[in-house]
């Protein structure tokens, strides 16, 4: 050929075989990622035949990475990220620790270093954003209450192993492997003192300048009428900040482009951003599971197979169980618990880069970074399943009450409502489900009005803030009869949904309507394939988003053409 088409190469092959063995596997009714994967495999240096370029690969998934986290971003507030602060922080490095202890004691075992193990064990326990991103938008929970909680335990994994790679590096000498160059002479606190305050500085200057210098300069482009060019404004935006957050700060190039999506959600074309870049970002996600199947070494079942299968143990179980039961100690529902443990099950991105570090450290074996692997690409195959589980194990564990009481630590005081509530409040009143931004405003509004209401939320923080302010409020998932009982469901006029988790619904109405015939239901849907499932279900009144937003630009712009003009 006259000049290298290398990366055209790639990508075409990717792309190419991503949508053939996608298209076999969903077929067989298998999710399509497991094709992806398989894929990246057939492409691979390990299987014969044509082989793609792994760097180049490698690179194309990095794009992929930022635009996945810049499209949660556009998706994710700082509220959503502050209001499951107290669950997604301490679980999240409470888990890190556990799963590392896991992986550090079978690499003790092996007869590896300390510093071998502790590589190996952080590989371990961290999660793929990617993977759980796809998760849990292919079942529609990602602005839920627990969708909200696993992408910030995310984040606090991903701020963790940032400071991780950072800090290795000075400490390989002491762990028994090589300091990277310059590295030697390093102060720890030094070095940690620095890592903080250059993610601080980057946070701060995104909260501070990005919120309004990236809205507007998005609206600028808008301004212009060009599709084009507010497309190429928001992937340049998520692109160059990662980028410039990586080389500036130090911050991993997902973080940066989260971050970059956050700030962009200050801006009201938010929508049609996160909408116009949705295509480019399942394209380079496909780019992401295809790198990654070329990555395996099958070898490594046939020479490994019970350390390989110890590594899948640890990511799949071990560490899942012991998110499950950090979330359920810290007070919150065994659904939400399940939830996280499936979204966690998994190891991806961060792993390969901590095992290539350990590797260059001279910390680990190169074993370990062919179980770590191996054992990445398992995991991401096997966790649509694990979410499958999910399901029978919340029926099971809902049969077994005695099992599920020992999940608990004592009654929750926030799942009742204290008896000093005024029992005037508690007959004919609204029972809203659901106290993020929508639920907010109906709450706002119900109080100008002297309506009374009690608020069903899962987050503790919220409801444990509403008492302190005098609102009844009791925490929990609605979809259980105690929470609504607790709401007093039986006396109340009308039930409100609010919350964007449609999933459960349909249980939260047959509830209400078994105790309390007459209830009258109000319920917020995102799009008309949700309404007409509603509907069919007699849901009651149903506010579909869009469409109400329509109506009320309708109302104003009728109201305005049939009122007296003022220059008349």
């Amino acid at each position: 050929m006259p000049h290298d088409v290398t990366l055209i190469t790639t990508i075409a092959a990717a792309l190419g075989f991503g949508l053939v063995f996608g298209f076999i596997a969903t077929r067989i009714k298998l999710p399509a990622l497991v094709g992806y994967l398989a894929a990246g495999i057939l492409l691979g240096p390990a299987t014969p035949g044509f082989v793609a370029d792994a760097a180049l690969a490698g690179q194309l998934a990095e794009i992929g990475v930022m635009l996945m986290m810049f499209g949660v971003g556009l998706h994710f507030s700082l509220d959503d990220l502050w209001e499951v602060r107290n669950i997604a922080l301490p679980g999240a490095v409470l888990q890190i620790a556990a799963a590392t202890a896991m992986g550090m004691g079978l690499a003790h075992w092996w007869g590896w270093s300390i510093g071998g193990g502790l590589v190996f064990g952080l590989a371990l326990s961290v999660a793929s954003t990617v993977v759980l991103l796809r998760a849990l938008e292919e079942r529609g929970i990602l602005d839920s209450f627990n969708g909200r909680i696993a992408v910030g335990w995310l984040v606090v994994e991903d701020l963790v192993t940032v400071i991780v790679l950072v800090l290795l590096p000075p400490l390989a000498g002491s762990l028994g492997g090589e300091p990277a160059a310059g590295a030697e002479n390093a102060s720890l606190l030094k070095t940690l003192a620095l890592t903080l305050g250059q993610v601080a500085i980057f946070v701060g200057f995104m909260m501070l300048v990005g919120r309004k210098l990236f809205p507007w300069i998005l609206w600028q482009v808008a301004r212009t009428g060009s599709r084009e060019l507010f497309t190429l404004c928001v992937i340049a935006a998520a692109v160059g900040i990662a980028y410039a957050a990586t080389k500036l700060f130090g911050i991993s190039f997902a973080l940066g482009a989260f971050f970059a999506g956050m700030v962009l959600r200050e801006s009201e074309l938010s929508h049609r951003a996160a909408q116009e870049s949705l295509p480019l970002r399942d394209a380079f996600a496909v780019l992401f599971f295809v790198s990654v199947g070329m990555l395996f070494e099958p070898a490594i079942v046939l020479e490994q197979p019970l350390r390989l299968l110890a590594v899948v143990a640890i990511i799949v179980f071990g560490k899942s169980l012991a998110a499950f039961l950090l979330v359920v100690l810290l007070r919150y529902p065994a659904k939400s618990a399940l939830m996280v443990s499936a979204s966690l099950a998994q190891i991806g991105e961060f792993s390969f880069i901590l095992a290539a570090l350990g590797i260059s450290l001279k910390l680990m074996p190169h074993e370990g970074q062919s179980l770590i692997l191996a054992g990445a690409i398992i995991s991401i195959a096997l966790n649509p399943l694990v979410f499958a589980m999910t399901k029978p194990l919340e029926r099971w564990l809902g049969k077994n009450k005695l099992l599920a009481a020992k999940f608990e630590r004592r009654p929750d005081p926030l799942a009742e409502l204290p008896m000093s509530t005024e029992h005037h409040k508690l007959s004919g009143q609204v029972v809203l489900v659901g106290y993020g931004r929508v639920g907010r405003q109906i709450a706002k509004q119900l109080t100008e009005q002297g309506i009374h209401y009690v608020v069903a939320e899962q987050n503790r923080d919220i409801v444990d803030q509403l008492r302190r302010e005098g609102t009844a409020a009791v925490v929990g998932n609605a979809a259980e009869p105690a929470v609504l009982i607790q709401a007093h469901i039986a006396r109340a006029r009308m039930l409100v949904i609010a919350t964007p988790d449609t999933f459960h619904v349909r249980a939260m109405i047959e509830t209400a309507r078994a105790l309390n015939p007459e209830i009258k239901t109000v319920v917020r849907t995102h799009n008309e394939e949700e309404a007409s499932l509603l509907r069919g279900e007699r849901a009651g009144k149903i506010f579909i988003g869009e469409e109400e937003l329509a109506n009320g630009m309708a109302a104003h712009i009728v109201a305005d053409f049939h009122a007296p003009s003022s220059h008349s």
